[in-house]
Protein backbone atom coordinates (compact mmCIF):
# COMPACT_ATOMS: atom_id res chain seq x y z
CA UNK A 1 0.00 0.00 0.00
CA UNK A 2 1.51 3.59 -1.04
CA UNK A 3 0.98 6.29 0.60
CA UNK A 4 -1.41 7.48 -1.47
CA UNK A 5 -4.19 4.39 -0.74
CA UNK A 6 -3.02 4.92 2.93
CA UNK A 7 -4.55 8.62 2.91
CA UNK A 8 -7.83 7.62 1.03
CA UNK A 9 -8.28 4.84 3.75
CA UNK A 10 -7.84 6.81 6.41
CA UNK A 11 -10.30 9.39 5.25
CA UNK A 12 -12.75 6.55 4.78
CA UNK A 13 -12.29 5.46 8.71
CA UNK A 14 -12.42 8.93 9.91
CA UNK A 15 -16.10 8.86 8.25
CA UNK A 16 -17.39 6.21 9.91
CA UNK A 17 -19.01 7.11 13.27
CA UNK A 18 -17.62 6.13 16.58
CA UNK A 19 -19.74 3.46 17.25
CA UNK A 20 -18.61 1.61 13.78
CA UNK A 21 -14.97 2.80 14.48
CA UNK A 22 -14.70 0.83 17.82
CA UNK A 23 -16.50 -2.41 16.32
CA UNK A 24 -13.45 -2.29 13.53
CA UNK A 25 -11.08 -1.87 16.11
CA UNK A 26 -12.19 -4.43 18.10
CA UNK A 27 -12.50 -6.99 15.03
CA UNK A 28 -8.68 -5.69 14.19
CA UNK A 29 -7.54 -6.72 17.28
CA UNK A 30 -9.52 -9.86 17.56
CA UNK A 31 -8.05 -10.94 14.18
CA UNK A 32 -4.54 -10.34 15.42
CA UNK A 33 -4.65 -11.98 18.21
CA UNK A 34 -5.98 -15.34 16.25
CA UNK A 35 -3.30 -14.86 13.86
CA UNK A 36 -0.89 -14.67 16.84
CA UNK A 37 -2.15 -17.76 18.76
CA UNK A 38 -2.08 -19.23 15.62
CA UNK A 39 1.39 -18.76 15.32
CA UNK A 40 2.69 -19.08 18.60
CA UNK A 41 0.30 -22.40 18.98
CA UNK A 42 3.21 -25.14 17.88
CA UNK A 43 5.98 -23.97 19.79
CA UNK A 44 3.67 -23.49 22.90
CA UNK A 45 2.79 -27.10 22.33
CA UNK A 46 6.00 -28.50 21.72
CA UNK A 47 7.97 -26.70 24.83
CA UNK A 48 4.62 -27.85 26.95
CA UNK A 49 5.39 -31.30 25.81
CA UNK A 50 8.81 -31.31 26.66
CA UNK A 51 7.90 -30.48 29.70
CA UNK A 52 4.88 -32.99 30.30
CA UNK A 53 7.69 -35.56 28.59
CA UNK A 54 9.93 -35.18 31.54
CA UNK A 55 7.41 -35.38 34.34
CA UNK A 56 5.55 -38.32 32.49
CA UNK A 57 8.69 -39.81 32.42
CA UNK A 58 9.27 -40.04 35.88
CA UNK A 59 5.96 -40.81 36.75
CA UNK A 60 6.52 -43.88 34.81
CA UNK A 61 9.72 -44.69 35.63
CA UNK A 62 8.20 -45.05 39.25
CA UNK A 63 4.98 -46.31 38.36
CA UNK A 64 7.65 -49.57 36.25
CA UNK A 65 9.93 -49.78 38.72
CA UNK A 66 7.41 -50.71 41.44
CA UNK A 67 5.32 -53.01 39.06
CA UNK A 68 8.94 -54.86 38.53
CA UNK A 69 9.27 -54.86 42.49
CA UNK A 70 6.37 -56.45 42.81
CA UNK A 71 5.99 -58.91 40.02
CA UNK A 72 9.64 -60.00 41.67
CA UNK A 73 7.49 -60.36 45.25
CA UNK A 74 4.94 -62.62 43.58
CA UNK A 75 7.78 -64.74 41.40
CA UNK A 76 9.68 -65.47 44.39
CA UNK A 77 6.28 -66.55 45.90
CA UNK A 78 3.66 -68.15 43.72
CA UNK A 79 1.96 -70.35 45.91
CA UNK A 80 1.39 -67.65 48.87
CA UNK A 81 0.45 -64.81 46.74
CA UNK A 82 -1.52 -66.23 43.20
CA UNK A 83 -4.61 -67.64 45.76
CA UNK A 84 -5.14 -64.19 46.82
CA UNK A 85 -5.78 -62.77 43.37
CA UNK A 86 -9.15 -62.67 44.38
CA UNK A 87 -9.14 -60.60 47.52
CA UNK A 88 -6.64 -58.71 45.31
CA UNK A 89 -9.61 -57.99 42.31
CA UNK A 90 -12.10 -57.07 45.07
CA UNK A 91 -10.14 -54.46 46.78
CA UNK A 92 -9.74 -52.91 43.18
CA UNK A 93 -13.77 -53.17 42.00
CA UNK A 94 -14.56 -51.84 45.66
CA UNK A 95 -11.66 -48.98 45.06
CA UNK A 96 -13.26 -48.00 41.99
CA UNK A 97 -16.87 -47.84 42.97
CA UNK A 98 -15.86 -46.17 45.76
CA UNK A 99 -13.42 -43.50 44.78
CA UNK A 100 -12.91 -43.85 40.93
CA UNK A 101 -16.51 -44.51 39.83
CA UNK A 102 -15.78 -42.21 36.79
CA UNK A 103 -12.73 -43.69 35.74
CA UNK A 104 -12.92 -47.26 35.83
CA UNK A 105 -13.39 -47.51 31.83
CA UNK A 106 -10.16 -47.31 31.47
CA UNK A 107 -8.55 -46.41 28.10
CA UNK A 108 -12.45 -46.44 26.91
CA UNK A 109 -12.13 -42.99 29.44
CA UNK A 110 -9.34 -41.80 27.05
CA UNK A 111 -10.92 -42.84 23.38
CA UNK A 112 -14.33 -41.03 24.97
CA UNK A 113 -12.71 -37.70 25.67
CA UNK A 114 -10.67 -37.69 22.57
CA UNK A 115 -13.53 -38.40 19.94
CA UNK A 116 -15.24 -35.70 21.96
CA UNK A 117 -17.74 -37.61 23.17
CA UNK A 118 -17.05 -36.23 26.74
CA UNK A 119 -15.61 -33.60 28.15
CA UNK A 120 -14.23 -34.81 31.81
CA UNK A 121 -11.13 -37.08 32.66
CA UNK A 122 -10.53 -36.26 36.03
CA UNK A 123 -6.86 -36.79 37.64
CA UNK A 124 -7.97 -39.06 40.17
CA UNK A 125 -7.65 -41.46 37.40
CA UNK A 126 -3.87 -41.37 37.84
CA UNK A 127 -3.39 -43.19 41.20
CA UNK A 128 -6.54 -45.52 40.81
CA UNK A 129 -4.79 -46.63 37.73
CA UNK A 130 -1.10 -47.11 38.73
CA UNK A 131 -2.66 -48.69 42.19
CA UNK A 132 -5.01 -51.47 40.48
CA UNK A 133 -2.31 -52.27 38.33
CA UNK A 134 0.09 -52.95 40.74
CA UNK A 135 -2.45 -55.36 42.96
CA UNK A 136 -3.12 -56.96 39.38
CA UNK A 137 0.48 -57.46 39.08
CA UNK A 138 1.63 -58.75 42.06
CA UNK A 139 -1.58 -61.66 42.86
CA UNK A 140 -0.52 -62.80 39.30
CA UNK A 141 -3.61 -61.05 37.00
CA UNK A 142 -2.50 -61.99 33.39
CA UNK A 143 -2.11 -58.26 32.28
CA UNK A 144 -0.03 -55.66 31.29
CA UNK A 145 0.84 -51.98 32.43
CA UNK A 146 0.93 -49.60 29.38
CA UNK A 147 -2.90 -49.05 30.04
CA UNK A 148 -2.09 -47.15 33.28
CA UNK A 149 0.96 -45.99 32.06
CA UNK A 150 -0.76 -44.09 29.12
CA UNK A 151 -3.75 -43.19 31.38
CA UNK A 152 -1.32 -41.63 33.53
CA UNK A 153 0.21 -39.47 30.64
CA UNK A 154 -3.35 -38.50 28.94
CA UNK A 155 -4.89 -37.85 32.22
CA UNK A 156 -2.51 -34.97 32.77
CA UNK A 157 -2.04 -33.75 29.81
CA UNK A 158 -6.10 -33.29 29.11
CA UNK A 159 -6.51 -31.55 32.46
CA UNK A 160 -3.62 -29.14 31.44
CA UNK A 161 -5.26 -28.14 27.58
CA UNK A 162 -8.27 -26.83 29.22
CA UNK A 163 -5.86 -24.05 30.68
CA UNK A 164 -4.47 -23.32 26.96
CA UNK A 165 -6.04 -21.11 24.47
CA UNK A 166 -5.26 -22.69 21.10
CA UNK A 167 -7.94 -24.33 19.12
CA UNK A 168 -7.91 -27.74 19.42
CA UNK A 169 -5.39 -28.15 22.21
CA UNK A 170 -7.61 -31.00 24.03
CA UNK A 171 -7.17 -32.85 21.31
CA UNK A 172 -3.56 -31.93 20.55
CA UNK A 173 -2.51 -32.36 24.31
CA UNK A 174 -3.93 -35.85 24.52
CA UNK A 175 -2.07 -37.11 21.97
CA UNK A 176 0.72 -35.82 23.85
CA UNK A 177 0.35 -37.13 26.91
CA UNK A 178 -0.55 -40.72 25.56
CA UNK A 179 2.62 -40.72 23.84
CA UNK A 180 4.82 -39.58 26.43
CA UNK A 181 2.93 -42.60 28.89
CA UNK A 182 3.57 -45.16 26.20
CA UNK A 183 7.59 -43.98 25.54
CA UNK A 184 7.86 -43.92 29.47
CA UNK A 185 7.21 -47.33 29.65
CA UNK A 186 8.45 -49.36 26.58
CA UNK A 187 11.16 -47.18 25.69
CA UNK A 188 10.26 -46.66 22.21
CA UNK A 189 9.50 -42.57 21.46
CA UNK A 190 9.27 -43.43 17.69
CA UNK A 191 6.62 -46.06 17.99
CA UNK A 192 4.89 -43.93 21.37
CA UNK A 193 4.62 -41.01 18.53
CA UNK A 194 3.25 -43.35 16.13
CA UNK A 195 0.77 -44.79 18.45
CA UNK A 196 -0.59 -41.84 20.07
CA UNK A 197 -1.24 -40.80 16.40
CA UNK A 198 -3.09 -44.18 15.05
CA UNK A 199 -4.68 -44.79 18.54
CA UNK A 200 -6.88 -41.75 18.57
CA UNK A 201 -7.34 -41.78 15.29
CA UNK A 202 -10.75 -39.59 14.08
CA UNK A 203 -10.63 -40.01 10.40
CA UNK A 204 -7.57 -38.21 10.12
CA UNK A 205 -3.98 -38.33 11.35
CA UNK A 206 -4.07 -35.39 13.80
CA UNK A 207 -0.33 -34.19 11.89
CA UNK A 208 -0.84 -30.78 14.12
CA UNK A 209 -0.12 -33.05 17.02
CA UNK A 210 3.36 -34.63 15.69
CA UNK A 211 5.80 -32.17 16.80
CA UNK A 212 4.24 -31.97 20.25
CA UNK A 213 3.68 -36.02 20.43
CA UNK A 214 7.34 -36.35 19.55
CA UNK A 215 8.92 -34.01 22.02
CA UNK A 216 6.84 -35.81 24.59
CA UNK A 217 8.01 -39.04 23.83
CA UNK A 218 11.86 -38.48 23.63
CA UNK A 219 11.70 -36.51 26.86
CA UNK A 220 9.86 -39.44 28.51
CA UNK A 221 12.13 -42.00 27.30
CA UNK A 222 15.16 -40.31 28.01
CA UNK A 223 14.09 -39.49 31.63
CA UNK A 224 13.02 -42.59 32.35
CA UNK A 225 16.20 -44.30 30.62
CA UNK A 226 18.17 -41.51 33.35
CA UNK A 227 15.70 -42.56 36.72
CA UNK A 228 17.16 -46.32 35.73
CA UNK A 229 14.27 -47.58 34.26
CA UNK A 230 15.58 -49.72 30.90
CA UNK A 231 13.80 -51.13 28.21
CA UNK A 232 13.34 -54.84 27.10
CA UNK A 233 15.94 -55.15 24.08
CA UNK A 234 17.51 -57.70 21.98
CA UNK A 235 20.38 -57.77 19.36
CA UNK A 236 18.31 -60.03 16.69
CA UNK A 237 21.30 -59.80 14.26
CA UNK A 238 23.53 -60.79 16.85
CA UNK A 239 21.72 -63.88 17.13
CA UNK A 240 21.14 -64.25 13.52
CA UNK A 241 24.59 -64.34 13.02
CA UNK A 242 25.33 -66.71 15.97
CA UNK A 243 22.73 -69.30 14.23
CA UNK A 244 24.22 -69.11 10.76
CA UNK A 245 21.72 -66.75 9.10
CA UNK A 246 22.69 -63.40 8.14
CA UNK A 247 21.00 -60.40 6.24
CA UNK A 248 21.65 -62.21 2.92
CA UNK A 249 18.36 -64.04 3.76
CA UNK A 250 16.51 -60.98 2.67
CA UNK A 251 18.39 -61.14 -0.68
CA UNK A 252 18.92 -64.16 -3.47
CA UNK A 253 21.80 -63.35 -6.42
CA UNK A 254 20.96 -59.11 -5.43
CA UNK A 255 17.56 -58.82 -5.55
CA UNK A 256 15.08 -59.87 -2.80
CA UNK A 257 14.32 -63.22 -2.45
CA UNK A 258 11.13 -64.07 -3.33
CA UNK A 259 10.34 -67.37 -1.97
CA UNK A 260 11.50 -65.48 1.46
CA UNK A 261 8.84 -63.01 0.98
CA UNK A 262 6.08 -65.38 0.21
CA UNK A 263 7.00 -67.05 3.93
CA UNK A 264 6.42 -63.75 5.13
CA UNK A 265 3.45 -62.63 4.06
CA UNK A 266 2.15 -66.36 4.89
CA UNK A 267 3.27 -65.73 8.49
CA UNK A 268 1.39 -62.20 8.40
CA UNK A 269 -1.41 -64.30 7.75
CA UNK A 270 -1.24 -66.16 11.35
CA UNK A 271 -0.16 -63.38 12.76
CA UNK A 272 -3.08 -61.56 11.72
CA UNK A 273 -5.50 -64.41 12.48
CA UNK A 274 -3.91 -64.75 16.36
CA UNK A 275 -3.85 -61.31 16.83
CA UNK A 276 -7.86 -60.48 15.65
CA UNK A 277 -9.15 -63.49 17.38
CA UNK A 278 -7.60 -62.10 20.00
CA UNK A 279 -9.48 -58.73 20.00
CA UNK A 280 -12.45 -60.35 18.64
CA UNK A 281 -12.74 -63.08 21.61
CA UNK A 282 -11.64 -60.44 24.20
CA UNK A 283 -14.46 -58.25 23.26
CA UNK A 284 -17.02 -61.59 23.32
CA UNK A 285 -15.80 -62.62 26.64
CA UNK A 286 -16.11 -59.18 28.58
CA UNK A 287 -19.83 -58.81 27.46
CA UNK A 288 -20.34 -62.19 28.37
CA UNK A 289 -19.03 -62.21 32.00
CA UNK A 290 -20.70 -58.76 32.61
CA UNK A 291 -24.41 -60.27 31.31
CA UNK A 292 -23.29 -63.07 33.52
CA UNK A 293 -22.01 -60.76 36.83
CA UNK A 294 -23.49 -57.72 36.24
CA UNK A 295 -22.17 -56.99 39.84
CA UNK A 296 -18.26 -55.88 39.60
CA UNK A 297 -17.39 -57.19 42.75
CA UNK A 298 -18.67 -60.35 42.63
CA UNK A 299 -17.64 -61.24 39.47
CA UNK A 300 -14.09 -60.02 39.98
CA UNK A 301 -13.84 -62.01 43.41
CA UNK A 302 -15.76 -65.04 41.73
CA UNK A 303 -13.60 -65.22 37.94
CA UNK A 304 -10.39 -64.60 40.62
CA UNK A 305 -10.91 -67.61 42.48
CA UNK A 306 -11.09 -69.66 39.57
CA UNK A 307 -8.07 -67.65 37.47
CA UNK A 308 -5.54 -68.30 40.48
CA UNK A 309 -6.53 -72.11 40.34
CA UNK A 310 -5.99 -71.94 36.56
CA UNK A 311 -2.79 -69.85 37.30
CA UNK A 312 -0.83 -72.59 39.71
CA UNK A 313 -1.99 -76.03 37.53
CA UNK A 314 -0.33 -73.93 34.45
CA UNK A 315 3.07 -74.14 36.26
CA UNK A 316 2.73 -72.22 39.24
CA UNK A 317 2.32 -68.84 37.98
CA UNK A 318 4.04 -68.80 34.29
CA UNK A 319 1.76 -67.24 32.78
CA UNK A 320 1.00 -64.40 35.84
CA UNK A 321 1.38 -61.06 34.80
CA UNK A 322 3.01 -59.34 31.90
CA UNK A 323 4.86 -62.03 29.66
CA UNK A 324 8.15 -60.51 30.05
CA UNK A 325 9.23 -63.91 31.70
CA UNK A 326 8.12 -65.89 28.14
CA UNK A 327 9.93 -63.06 26.02
CA UNK A 328 13.36 -63.66 28.08
CA UNK A 329 12.91 -67.54 27.75
CA UNK A 330 11.77 -67.20 24.09
CA UNK A 331 14.85 -65.28 22.89
CA UNK A 332 17.53 -66.82 25.77
CA UNK A 333 15.80 -70.23 23.60
CA UNK A 334 16.80 -68.87 20.39
CA UNK A 335 20.19 -68.17 21.02
CA UNK A 336 20.90 -71.09 21.98
CA UNK A 337 18.69 -72.78 19.71
CA UNK A 338 20.98 -70.86 17.15
CA UNK A 339 24.36 -71.58 19.21
CA UNK A 340 23.69 -75.29 19.05
CA UNK A 341 22.67 -75.60 15.29
CA UNK A 342 25.45 -73.32 14.03
CA UNK A 343 27.74 -75.79 15.50
CA UNK A 344 25.83 -78.84 13.70
CA UNK A 345 25.89 -76.99 10.53
CA UNK A 346 29.45 -76.10 10.33
CA UNK A 347 30.03 -79.34 11.15
CA UNK A 348 27.89 -80.98 8.16
CA UNK A 349 29.07 -77.81 5.99
CA UNK A 350 25.07 -76.82 5.22
CA UNK A 351 22.64 -74.16 5.87
CA UNK A 352 20.05 -76.89 5.81
CA UNK A 353 21.55 -78.82 8.56
CA UNK A 354 21.86 -75.79 10.70
CA UNK A 355 18.23 -75.00 9.78
CA UNK A 356 17.24 -78.55 11.46
CA UNK A 357 18.76 -78.65 14.31
CA UNK A 358 17.62 -75.40 14.97
CA UNK A 359 13.79 -76.97 15.04
CA UNK A 360 15.21 -79.96 17.06
CA UNK A 361 16.36 -77.69 19.79
CA UNK A 362 13.89 -75.26 20.27
CA UNK A 363 11.24 -75.67 23.65
CA UNK A 364 14.12 -77.87 24.76
CA UNK A 365 16.95 -74.93 25.82
CA UNK A 366 14.99 -72.66 27.78
CA UNK A 367 11.42 -74.57 28.39
CA UNK A 368 9.11 -72.68 25.52
CA UNK A 369 6.59 -74.81 24.43
CA UNK A 370 4.36 -75.00 21.80
CA UNK A 371 0.93 -74.52 23.68
CA UNK A 372 2.54 -71.30 25.77
CA UNK A 373 1.01 -69.00 23.35
CA UNK A 374 -2.69 -70.50 23.42
CA UNK A 375 -2.46 -70.18 27.66
CA UNK A 376 -1.41 -67.02 27.73
CA UNK A 377 -3.78 -65.91 24.97
CA UNK A 378 -6.48 -67.90 27.30
CA UNK A 379 -5.53 -66.32 30.76
CA UNK A 380 -4.89 -62.60 29.44
CA UNK A 381 -8.87 -62.61 28.14
CA UNK A 382 -10.17 -64.34 31.92
CA UNK A 383 -8.14 -61.62 33.35
CA UNK A 384 -9.26 -58.64 31.08
CA UNK A 385 -12.84 -60.01 31.15
CA UNK A 386 -13.11 -60.56 35.00
CA UNK A 387 -12.38 -56.83 35.79
CA UNK A 388 -8.71 -56.34 36.45
CA UNK A 389 -6.68 -53.58 35.39
CA UNK A 390 -3.84 -53.15 33.63
CA UNK A 391 -2.94 -53.63 29.92
CA UNK A 392 -2.94 -55.92 27.21
CA UNK A 393 0.01 -54.57 24.72
CA UNK A 394 2.60 -56.42 26.57
CA UNK A 395 0.91 -59.83 27.13
CA UNK A 396 0.37 -59.59 22.91
CA UNK A 397 4.41 -59.39 22.72
CA UNK A 398 4.31 -62.62 24.62
CA UNK A 399 1.73 -64.10 22.80
CA UNK A 400 3.16 -63.19 19.51
CA UNK A 401 6.90 -64.29 20.47
CA UNK A 402 5.89 -67.92 21.67
CA UNK A 403 3.49 -68.21 18.37
CA UNK A 404 6.52 -67.33 16.36
CA UNK A 405 8.48 -70.23 17.53
CA UNK A 406 5.76 -72.54 17.56
CA UNK A 407 5.60 -71.79 13.59
CA UNK A 408 9.36 -71.10 13.08
CA UNK A 409 10.12 -74.90 11.55
CA UNK A 410 6.99 -74.82 9.69
CA UNK A 411 7.96 -71.90 7.77
CA UNK A 412 11.90 -72.82 8.23
CA UNK A 413 12.58 -69.63 9.86
CA UNK A 414 15.25 -68.42 12.38
CA UNK A 415 13.90 -69.08 15.80
CA UNK A 416 14.94 -65.42 16.61
CA UNK A 417 13.82 -63.46 13.49
CA UNK A 418 10.45 -65.65 13.92
CA UNK A 419 9.93 -65.01 17.55
CA UNK A 420 10.28 -61.27 16.92
CA UNK A 421 8.12 -61.09 14.00
CA UNK A 422 5.38 -62.17 16.01
CA UNK A 423 6.02 -59.93 18.68
CA UNK A 424 5.26 -56.95 16.24
CA UNK A 425 2.41 -58.22 14.00
CA UNK A 426 0.18 -60.18 16.83
CA UNK A 427 0.59 -56.54 18.29
CA UNK A 428 -0.06 -54.98 14.87
CA UNK A 429 -3.15 -56.95 14.42
CA UNK A 430 -4.89 -56.97 17.92
CA UNK A 431 -4.37 -53.30 18.07
CA UNK A 432 -5.58 -52.37 14.79
CA UNK A 433 -2.24 -50.35 14.16
CA UNK A 434 0.28 -50.36 11.29
CA UNK A 435 3.27 -48.07 11.96
CA UNK A 436 3.75 -48.28 15.62
CA UNK A 437 4.00 -52.33 15.50
CA UNK A 438 7.20 -51.78 12.78
CA UNK A 439 8.34 -48.76 14.86
CA UNK A 440 8.72 -51.02 17.46
CA UNK A 441 10.10 -53.46 16.53
CA UNK A 442 12.94 -51.69 14.70
CA UNK A 443 13.48 -49.69 18.25
CA UNK A 444 13.74 -53.06 20.03
CA UNK A 445 15.29 -55.49 17.80
CA UNK A 446 17.10 -53.07 15.66
CA UNK A 447 16.55 -51.78 12.08
CA UNK A 448 18.52 -54.46 10.22
CA UNK A 449 15.29 -56.50 9.56
CA UNK A 450 13.26 -53.64 8.89
CA UNK A 451 11.71 -54.87 5.62
CA UNK A 452 10.63 -58.44 7.44
CA UNK A 453 8.73 -56.48 10.09
CA UNK A 454 7.01 -54.21 7.67
CA UNK A 455 6.20 -56.74 5.52
CA UNK A 456 4.84 -58.94 8.25
CA UNK A 457 2.96 -56.12 10.30
CA UNK A 458 1.40 -55.11 7.14
CA UNK A 459 -0.02 -58.62 6.14
CA UNK A 460 -1.48 -58.88 9.71
CA UNK A 461 -3.15 -55.68 10.18
CA UNK A 462 -4.59 -56.27 6.53
CA UNK A 463 -6.00 -60.00 8.17
CA UNK A 464 -7.32 -58.80 11.21
CA UNK A 465 -10.45 -58.59 10.09
CA UNK A 466 -11.13 -54.89 11.38
CA UNK A 467 -10.70 -56.15 15.15
CA UNK A 468 -9.34 -53.78 17.76
CA UNK A 469 -8.18 -54.20 21.43
CA UNK A 470 -9.44 -50.90 22.04
CA UNK A 471 -13.56 -50.88 22.00
CA UNK A 472 -13.85 -47.44 19.64
CA UNK A 473 -10.88 -47.60 17.54
CA UNK A 474 -13.15 -48.59 14.51
CA UNK A 475 -11.87 -46.35 11.73
CA UNK A 476 -8.92 -46.99 8.85
CA UNK A 477 -8.06 -45.01 6.68
CA UNK A 478 -9.21 -45.59 3.04
CA UNK A 479 -7.28 -46.23 0.13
Amino acid sequence: MNFSDFSKASQQFNQFSPEMKEQMMKMAKERIKEKMLKWLATPTFVVIGITLGAVIGALTACFGDISDRLSAIRDANPLYIIPALALGGAAIAFAYKKWGRWTERGMDQVFAVGLNKETDFPLVAIPMAAVSTWLTQLFGGSAGREGAAMQIGSALSYNISKKLPFENAAHIMLVTGLAAGFAGIFQAPMAATAFALEVLLVGHLELSALLPAAAAAFTACKVASVLGFHKFNVDLSSLLDASGFSASIFTNEGSLDGKFLVKLALMGILFGIVGGGFAKLLGLSQNFFAKKFPNNIKRIAIMGVGISALLLVFFQGRYAGLGTNLLDMCFVSANAAGDAANAVGTAAGTIDAVGTAAENVIGTVAGIHGYDWILKFALTILTLSAGFIGGVVTPLFAIGATFGIFIASMFGMPVALSAALGFAAVFASASNTLWAPILIAGEIFGFNCLPAFFIVCTVAYICNGGQSIYKQKKIRIKI
